[in-house]
Protein backbone atom coordinates (compact mmCIF):
# COMPACT_ATOMS: atom_id res chain seq x y z
CA UNK A 1 0.00 0.00 0.00
CA UNK A 2 1.22 3.20 -0.72
CA UNK A 3 1.60 5.99 1.79
CA UNK A 4 -0.76 8.76 1.51
CA UNK A 5 1.01 11.98 -0.37
CA UNK A 6 -0.80 13.67 2.48
CA UNK A 7 1.59 12.06 5.41
CA UNK A 8 4.73 12.15 5.59
CA UNK A 9 6.25 8.30 7.13
CA UNK A 10 9.56 8.44 5.54
CA UNK A 11 11.51 11.07 7.39
CA UNK A 12 13.44 10.53 9.52
CA UNK A 13 13.55 12.93 12.87
CA UNK A 14 16.29 13.39 15.06
CA UNK A 15 15.43 12.51 18.32
CA UNK A 16 18.55 12.03 19.48
CA UNK A 17 19.39 15.34 21.53
CA UNK A 18 15.93 15.51 22.73
CA UNK A 19 13.40 14.14 25.87
CA UNK A 20 12.55 11.05 24.04
CA UNK A 21 13.23 8.25 26.46
CA UNK A 22 13.52 6.23 23.27
CA UNK A 23 16.43 7.68 21.88
CA UNK A 24 18.07 8.95 25.26
CA UNK A 25 18.69 4.91 26.29
CA UNK A 26 21.32 4.74 23.77
CA UNK A 27 23.00 8.60 23.86
CA UNK A 28 26.56 8.40 22.70
CA UNK A 29 26.12 5.38 20.97
CA UNK A 30 25.49 3.97 17.54
CA UNK A 31 22.55 2.29 18.64
CA UNK A 32 18.78 2.47 16.84
CA UNK A 33 16.68 1.93 19.31
CA UNK A 34 13.55 -0.34 18.33
CA UNK A 35 12.53 -0.96 22.09
CA UNK A 36 9.77 0.82 24.23
CA UNK A 37 6.15 0.83 21.99
CA UNK A 38 6.73 4.68 21.01
CA UNK A 39 6.88 5.48 16.96
CA UNK A 40 9.20 7.73 15.62
CA UNK A 41 6.14 8.84 13.11
CA UNK A 42 4.94 12.73 13.66
CA UNK A 43 1.58 12.87 15.04
CA UNK A 44 -1.13 13.63 12.42
CA UNK A 45 -1.58 16.82 11.12
CA UNK A 46 -5.02 17.16 12.87
CA UNK A 47 -3.50 16.94 16.00
CA UNK A 48 -0.47 19.20 16.19
CA UNK A 49 -2.56 21.77 14.59
CA UNK A 50 -5.35 21.66 17.19
CA UNK A 51 -2.55 21.44 19.90
CA UNK A 52 -0.85 24.50 18.24
CA UNK A 53 -3.95 26.58 18.51
CA UNK A 54 -4.88 25.44 22.39
CA UNK A 55 -1.13 27.06 22.90
CA UNK A 56 -2.00 30.16 21.37
CA UNK A 57 -5.49 30.59 23.43
CA UNK A 58 -2.49 30.93 26.08
CA UNK A 59 -3.92 30.20 29.70
CA UNK A 60 -3.17 26.51 30.37
CA UNK A 61 -5.31 25.65 33.45
CA UNK A 62 -6.34 22.45 35.10
CA UNK A 63 -9.26 21.32 32.59
CA UNK A 64 -11.98 18.75 32.30
CA UNK A 65 -13.51 16.74 29.47
CA UNK A 66 -15.78 18.76 27.09
CA UNK A 67 -19.17 17.67 25.66
CA UNK A 68 -17.39 17.61 22.19
CA UNK A 69 -14.39 15.26 23.33
CA UNK A 70 -16.47 13.00 24.87
CA UNK A 71 -18.42 12.67 21.71
CA UNK A 72 -15.57 12.36 19.43
CA UNK A 73 -14.86 9.05 21.66
CA UNK A 74 -18.29 8.23 21.59
CA UNK A 75 -18.49 8.48 17.82
CA UNK A 76 -15.33 6.67 17.08
CA UNK A 77 -16.46 3.44 19.61
CA UNK A 78 -19.35 3.03 17.63
CA UNK A 79 -18.25 3.84 14.36
CA UNK A 80 -15.20 1.29 14.74
CA UNK A 81 -16.64 -1.01 16.56
CA UNK A 82 -20.19 -0.79 16.69
CA UNK A 83 -20.25 -0.11 20.41
CA UNK A 84 -23.03 1.86 22.09
CA UNK A 85 -21.60 3.43 24.96
CA UNK A 86 -23.02 5.97 27.31
CA UNK A 87 -21.42 9.19 28.41
CA UNK A 88 -21.48 7.79 32.58
CA UNK A 89 -19.35 4.92 31.61
CA UNK A 90 -16.36 6.54 30.72
CA UNK A 91 -13.49 7.38 33.26
CA UNK A 92 -10.77 9.67 32.13
CA UNK A 93 -6.96 8.63 33.70
CA UNK A 94 -3.57 10.06 33.00
CA UNK A 95 -2.39 6.80 31.31
CA UNK A 96 -3.40 3.09 30.61
CA UNK A 97 -0.60 2.34 33.28
CA UNK A 98 -2.64 3.76 35.95
CA UNK A 99 -5.67 2.09 34.83
CA UNK A 100 -3.83 -1.28 35.29
CA UNK A 101 -3.11 -0.75 38.20
CA UNK A 102 -5.99 1.10 39.80
CA UNK A 103 -8.24 -1.91 38.66
CA UNK A 104 -6.07 -4.42 40.59
CA UNK A 105 -6.38 -2.11 43.88
CA UNK A 106 -10.35 -2.09 42.84
CA UNK A 107 -10.59 -6.21 42.87
CA UNK A 108 -10.36 -7.49 46.24
CA UNK A 109 -8.45 -10.66 45.76
CA UNK A 110 -5.47 -12.70 43.04
CA UNK A 111 -5.68 -11.75 39.82
CA UNK A 112 -4.61 -13.99 36.76
CA UNK A 113 -3.01 -13.61 33.35
CA UNK A 114 -0.84 -15.06 30.62
CA UNK A 115 2.13 -14.70 29.69
CA UNK A 116 4.64 -13.04 28.03
CA UNK A 117 2.56 -10.20 28.95
CA UNK A 118 3.23 -6.34 28.41
CA UNK A 119 5.14 -6.06 32.05
CA UNK A 120 3.14 -4.13 33.75
CA UNK A 121 0.46 -7.09 34.22
CA UNK A 122 2.97 -7.98 36.33
CA UNK A 123 4.07 -5.80 38.57
CA UNK A 124 0.72 -4.11 38.99
CA UNK A 125 -0.69 -7.09 40.91
CA UNK A 126 2.20 -7.11 43.38
CA UNK A 127 2.13 -3.15 43.60
CA UNK A 128 -1.42 -3.56 44.55
CA UNK A 129 -0.54 -6.11 47.24
CA UNK A 130 -2.78 -8.64 45.45
CA UNK A 131 -1.08 -12.40 44.78
CA UNK A 132 -0.45 -13.33 41.10
CA UNK A 133 -1.24 -15.77 39.08
CA UNK A 134 0.18 -16.50 35.21
CA UNK A 135 0.00 -19.23 32.87
CA UNK A 136 1.96 -19.79 29.66
CA UNK A 137 -0.01 -18.80 26.65
CA UNK A 138 0.40 -21.78 24.28
CA UNK A 139 2.90 -21.51 21.14
CA UNK A 140 1.56 -23.82 18.69
CA UNK A 141 1.72 -24.76 14.71
CA UNK A 142 3.61 -21.42 14.56
CA UNK A 143 0.81 -19.29 16.50
CA UNK A 144 -0.13 -17.96 19.93
CA UNK A 145 -3.03 -19.22 21.91
CA UNK A 146 -4.62 -19.55 25.00
CA UNK A 147 -4.61 -22.71 27.54
CA UNK A 148 -7.53 -23.19 28.62
CA UNK A 149 -6.84 -26.02 30.37
CA UNK A 150 -3.69 -24.57 31.98
CA UNK A 151 -5.96 -21.75 33.18
CA UNK A 152 -8.28 -23.73 34.72
CA UNK A 153 -5.69 -25.59 36.60
CA UNK A 154 -4.24 -22.29 37.57
CA UNK A 155 -7.40 -20.43 38.90
CA UNK A 156 -7.74 -20.57 42.94
CA UNK A 157 -11.13 -19.69 44.83
CA UNK A 158 -9.33 -16.38 46.03
CA UNK A 159 -9.11 -15.29 42.11
CA UNK A 160 -11.30 -12.16 41.71
CA UNK A 161 -9.67 -10.73 38.37
CA UNK A 162 -8.26 -11.62 35.23
CA UNK A 163 -6.01 -9.60 33.31
CA UNK A 164 -6.08 -9.24 29.42
CA UNK A 165 -4.11 -7.63 26.48
CA UNK A 166 -6.66 -7.05 23.68
CA UNK A 167 -4.67 -7.08 21.09
CA UNK A 168 -2.10 -8.66 22.54
CA UNK A 169 1.30 -7.09 23.56
CA UNK A 170 3.79 -8.64 22.91
CA UNK A 171 3.04 -11.60 20.48
CA UNK A 172 1.02 -9.74 18.07
CA UNK A 173 -2.24 -11.35 18.47
CA UNK A 174 -6.03 -10.39 17.49
CA UNK A 175 -7.91 -12.28 19.42
CA UNK A 176 -10.58 -14.17 17.63
CA UNK A 177 -14.37 -13.89 18.42
CA UNK A 178 -14.37 -17.64 19.17
CA UNK A 179 -11.73 -17.25 21.85
CA UNK A 180 -13.41 -14.12 23.34
CA UNK A 181 -15.91 -16.24 23.79
CA UNK A 182 -14.22 -18.93 25.48
CA UNK A 183 -12.98 -16.50 27.94
CA UNK A 184 -15.70 -15.00 28.79
CA UNK A 185 -17.10 -18.54 29.32
CA UNK A 186 -14.83 -19.00 32.00
CA UNK A 187 -14.67 -15.62 33.44
CA UNK A 188 -18.34 -16.01 34.05
CA UNK A 189 -17.68 -20.03 35.24
CA UNK A 190 -15.17 -18.77 37.92
CA UNK A 191 -16.99 -15.34 38.58
CA UNK A 192 -14.17 -13.11 37.34
CA UNK A 193 -14.16 -9.22 36.62
CA UNK A 194 -11.76 -8.53 33.68
CA UNK A 195 -9.76 -5.72 33.13
CA UNK A 196 -9.09 -5.73 28.95
CA UNK A 197 -6.26 -3.68 27.90
CA UNK A 198 -7.39 -2.20 24.42
CA UNK A 199 -4.49 0.28 23.93
CA UNK A 200 -3.95 -1.33 20.57
CA UNK A 201 -7.22 -2.34 19.15
CA UNK A 202 -6.69 0.52 16.24
CA UNK A 203 -3.66 -1.33 15.36
CA UNK A 204 -5.21 -4.18 13.41
CA UNK A 205 -2.98 -5.17 10.33
CA UNK A 206 -4.17 -7.89 8.96
CA UNK A 207 -6.95 -6.95 6.48
CA UNK A 208 -10.42 -8.12 7.11
CA UNK A 209 -9.82 -8.54 10.64
CA UNK A 210 -11.74 -5.86 13.13
CA UNK A 211 -10.96 -5.81 17.24
CA UNK A 212 -14.33 -6.61 18.59
CA UNK A 213 -14.09 -5.02 22.01
CA UNK A 214 -14.23 -7.99 24.99
CA UNK A 215 -17.23 -5.81 26.88
CA UNK A 216 -19.52 -6.65 23.82
CA UNK A 217 -19.45 -9.98 23.43
CA UNK A 218 -22.51 -9.96 25.84
CA UNK A 219 -24.31 -8.52 28.47
CA UNK A 220 -22.60 -10.51 31.22
CA UNK A 221 -19.23 -9.45 29.79
CA UNK A 222 -20.19 -5.77 29.80
CA UNK A 223 -21.03 -5.91 33.32
CA UNK A 224 -17.57 -7.52 34.50
CA UNK A 225 -15.53 -5.70 32.78
CA UNK A 226 -13.23 -2.64 33.14
CA UNK A 227 -11.94 -1.87 29.53
CA UNK A 228 -8.95 0.25 29.04
CA UNK A 229 -8.34 2.30 25.97
CA UNK A 230 -6.04 5.24 24.61
CA UNK A 231 -5.16 7.37 21.68
CA UNK A 232 -1.65 7.12 22.42
CA UNK A 233 -0.04 4.10 20.66
CA UNK A 234 -2.46 4.61 17.34
CA UNK A 235 -1.49 8.13 17.20
CA UNK A 236 1.61 8.49 18.58
CA UNK A 237 0.96 10.76 21.59
CA UNK A 238 2.09 8.92 24.49
CA UNK A 239 3.87 11.35 25.87
CA UNK A 240 0.62 13.79 26.66
CA UNK A 241 -0.68 11.46 28.75
CA UNK A 242 -4.61 10.60 27.78
CA UNK A 243 -6.30 7.51 28.01
CA UNK A 244 -9.63 6.17 29.58
CA UNK A 245 -11.99 3.03 30.96
CA UNK A 246 -15.07 2.09 29.77
CA UNK A 247 -16.92 0.64 33.00
CA UNK A 248 -20.93 -0.13 32.43
CA UNK A 249 -21.55 -1.35 35.39
CA UNK A 250 -22.35 1.26 38.06
CA UNK A 251 -21.36 -0.27 41.11
CA UNK A 252 -17.78 -1.55 39.58
CA UNK A 253 -17.33 2.29 38.43
CA UNK A 254 -17.40 3.44 41.26
CA UNK A 255 -15.46 1.11 43.14
CA UNK A 256 -12.92 2.06 40.27
CA UNK A 257 -12.89 5.54 41.20
CA UNK A 258 -13.07 5.34 44.32
CA UNK A 259 -9.93 4.06 44.13
CA UNK A 260 -8.55 6.81 42.31
CA UNK A 261 -9.96 9.50 44.36
CA UNK A 262 -7.09 11.35 46.01
CA UNK A 263 -4.59 9.70 43.80
CA UNK A 264 -4.75 9.89 40.51
CA UNK A 265 -3.87 13.06 39.01
CA UNK A 266 -6.87 14.60 35.84
CA UNK A 267 -5.31 14.72 32.20
CA UNK A 268 -3.76 17.59 31.25
CA UNK A 269 -5.39 19.71 28.88
CA UNK A 270 -3.26 18.83 25.79
CA UNK A 271 -3.98 15.25 25.95
CA UNK A 272 -7.40 15.94 26.15
CA UNK A 273 -7.40 18.05 23.23
CA UNK A 274 -5.14 16.26 21.38
CA UNK A 275 -7.96 13.12 22.17
CA UNK A 276 -10.87 14.99 20.37
CA UNK A 277 -8.32 15.65 17.17
CA UNK A 278 -6.91 12.27 17.04
CA UNK A 279 -10.59 10.63 17.62
CA UNK A 280 -12.09 13.28 15.57
CA UNK A 281 -9.91 14.43 12.61
CA UNK A 282 -7.72 11.50 11.94
CA UNK A 283 -8.89 8.58 10.06
CA UNK A 284 -7.21 9.53 6.87
CA UNK A 285 -3.87 9.48 8.43
CA UNK A 286 -4.63 6.52 11.14
CA UNK A 287 -5.76 4.32 7.49
CA UNK A 288 -2.26 5.35 6.06
CA UNK A 289 -0.60 4.48 8.99
CA UNK A 290 -1.93 1.28 8.96
CA UNK A 291 -0.37 0.70 5.19
CA UNK A 292 2.74 1.61 6.42
CA UNK A 293 2.71 -0.72 9.25
CA UNK A 294 1.59 -3.10 7.11
CA UNK A 295 4.73 -3.19 4.86
CA UNK A 296 7.02 -2.97 7.53
CA UNK A 297 5.51 -5.64 9.39
CA UNK A 298 6.09 -7.99 6.51
CA UNK A 299 9.67 -6.42 6.00
CA UNK A 300 10.15 -8.01 9.11
CA UNK A 301 8.73 -11.25 9.19
CA UNK A 302 10.54 -11.57 5.95
CA UNK A 303 14.04 -10.49 7.47
CA UNK A 304 13.77 -12.78 10.52
CA UNK A 305 13.01 -15.78 8.34
CA UNK A 306 16.19 -15.70 7.20
CA UNK A 307 18.02 -14.84 10.07
CA UNK A 308 19.38 -18.05 11.58
CA UNK A 309 18.50 -18.75 15.14
CA UNK A 310 15.51 -16.25 15.08
CA UNK A 311 12.01 -16.99 14.82
CA UNK A 312 8.72 -14.84 15.12
CA UNK A 313 5.17 -15.88 14.58
CA UNK A 314 2.58 -13.37 12.44
CA UNK A 315 1.75 -9.77 14.12
CA UNK A 316 -1.83 -9.62 13.74
CA UNK A 317 -1.82 -6.60 15.46
CA UNK A 318 0.25 -3.51 17.27
CA UNK A 319 3.76 -2.58 15.73
CA UNK A 320 5.63 -5.48 17.37
CA UNK A 321 7.74 -8.45 16.30
CA UNK A 322 8.03 -10.95 19.34
CA UNK A 323 10.97 -12.65 18.33
CA UNK A 324 12.57 -16.19 19.38
CA UNK A 325 16.08 -15.57 19.74
CA UNK A 326 16.79 -18.52 21.91
CA UNK A 327 18.47 -20.32 18.54
CA UNK A 328 21.16 -18.56 18.53
CA UNK A 329 22.58 -19.25 21.86
CA UNK A 330 23.82 -16.58 23.69
CA UNK A 331 23.45 -15.71 27.14
CA UNK A 332 21.96 -12.65 26.63
CA UNK A 333 20.55 -11.66 23.29
CA UNK A 334 19.42 -8.05 24.05
CA UNK A 335 23.31 -7.39 24.53
CA UNK A 336 24.08 -9.05 21.68
CA UNK A 337 22.07 -7.03 19.23
CA UNK A 338 22.85 -4.09 20.93
CA UNK A 339 26.72 -4.55 20.36
CA UNK A 340 25.19 -5.23 16.71
CA UNK A 341 23.71 -1.57 16.73
CA UNK A 342 20.27 -2.24 17.42
CA UNK A 343 18.58 -1.80 20.76
CA UNK A 344 15.46 -4.35 21.23
CA UNK A 345 12.95 -5.14 24.32
CA UNK A 346 14.24 -7.48 26.47
CA UNK A 347 12.07 -10.66 27.08
CA UNK A 348 12.83 -11.64 30.83
CA UNK A 349 10.71 -8.51 31.53
CA UNK A 350 7.50 -9.83 29.84
CA UNK A 351 8.18 -13.24 31.40
CA UNK A 352 9.83 -15.06 28.66
CA UNK A 353 13.43 -14.90 28.80
CA UNK A 354 15.96 -16.15 25.13
CA UNK A 355 12.92 -13.57 23.57
CA UNK A 356 13.20 -10.37 22.18
CA UNK A 357 10.84 -7.55 21.45
CA UNK A 358 11.22 -5.43 18.15
CA UNK A 359 9.22 -1.92 17.39
CA UNK A 360 9.09 -1.60 13.63
CA UNK A 361 6.59 1.75 13.94
CA UNK A 362 9.87 3.88 12.28
CA UNK A 363 10.35 5.31 8.82
CA UNK A 364 11.31 2.35 6.64
CA UNK A 365 15.55 3.87 6.48
CA UNK A 366 15.37 3.12 10.09
CA UNK A 367 13.86 -0.10 10.26
CA UNK A 368 16.13 -1.78 7.15
CA UNK A 369 19.27 -0.41 8.80
CA UNK A 370 18.35 -2.16 12.01
CA UNK A 371 17.44 -5.43 10.23
CA UNK A 372 20.84 -5.13 8.33
CA UNK A 373 22.76 -5.16 11.21
CA UNK A 374 21.03 -7.69 12.91
CA UNK A 375 21.76 -9.28 10.05
CA UNK A 376 25.11 -8.95 9.77
CA UNK A 377 25.85 -9.90 13.29
CA UNK A 378 23.84 -13.11 12.85
CA UNK A 379 26.51 -13.82 10.04
CA UNK A 380 29.27 -12.78 11.63
CA UNK A 381 28.12 -15.24 14.80
CA UNK A 382 27.35 -17.94 12.61
CA UNK A 383 30.01 -20.32 13.50
CA UNK A 384 28.63 -20.64 16.67
CA UNK A 385 24.75 -20.90 16.00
Amino acid sequence: MMTSPSFDFDSVIDRRHGDSLKWNKYAGRDVLPLWVADMDFAAPPAVLAALEKRLAQGCLGYAVPWPALVDSVLAHLQRQYAWRVEREWLVWLPGLVTGINVACRAVDGAVLTATPVYPPFLSAPRLSGRQLLSVPLRLANGGWGWDFAALEAAITPETRLLLLCHPHNPVGRAWRDDELAELSAFCQRHDLLICSDEIHCDLILDEGRQHRPLATIDGEMARRCITLMAPSKTYNIPGLGCSFAVIADEALRSRFTGVMRGIVPDVNVFGLTAAQAAYGESDDWHAALIGVLRGNRDRVEAAVAAMPGLAMSHVEATYLAWIDARGIKVADPVAFFEAAGVGLSRGDDFGLPGWVRLNFGCPRATLDAALERMAKALALHGGQV
